[in-house]
């Protein structure tokens, strides 16, 4: 049975890393953009990181520019302008897309695994998905889901 621990991504750096690398970690994937009126989310996302990264969390923000282009078209003022108004020290990887013919094989596997209220298809930045310390989609969350809204479920993850 697959498993987010069978895809690899991109860094921002443009090499790619496994996912195998989170074994045994719970996860939160995230499409984020830089300039959607829900990007101020990535504070709730930090202090969730630094709340549980100890206990065997890590976020996973996946920049996406296709909702109303609201992400830099450079990386690197991706992760300088998350970095210096958020604070942002959780991995970010390569920017990607999320829905239609190119979207990323993870996040196709993510849709698969958790449909969303109306559809598969991700509705906007700020998606998130939940998994397992053994790579299984356990949650989907809609994009108005605050970071802080998650955090029951992601302690029972790591009890």
């Amino acid at each position: 049975m697959k498993t987010v621990h069978d895809f690899n991504v991109k860094m921002t750096t443009g090499e790619e890393k496994s996912l195998r690398d989170f074994s045994g970690k719970a996860l939160l994937i995230v499409n984020t953009a830089s300039k959607c009126g829900l990007t101020p989310q990535f504070k709730g996302l930090q202090e969730l990181y630094d709340q549980f990264a100890d206990q065997g969390l890590e976020i996973l923000g996946f920049p996406c520019d296709q909702f109303n282009n609201q992400e830099f078209a450079n990386i690197d003022e991706t992760m300088q302008f998350c970095q210096m108004n958020y604070g942002v020290t959780f991995p970010m990887f390569a920017k990607i897309d999320v829905n239609g013919d190119n979207a990323d094989p993870l996040f196709k596997f993510l849709k698969e695994e958790k449909k969303g209220v109306l559809s598969k298809n991700i509705k906007w930045n700020f998606t998130k998905f939940l998994v397992d310390q053994n790579g299984h989609v356990v949650e989907r969350y809609a994009p108005t889901t605050e970071p802080s809204q998650i955090e029951k479920d992601i302690e029972k993850l790591l009890a």
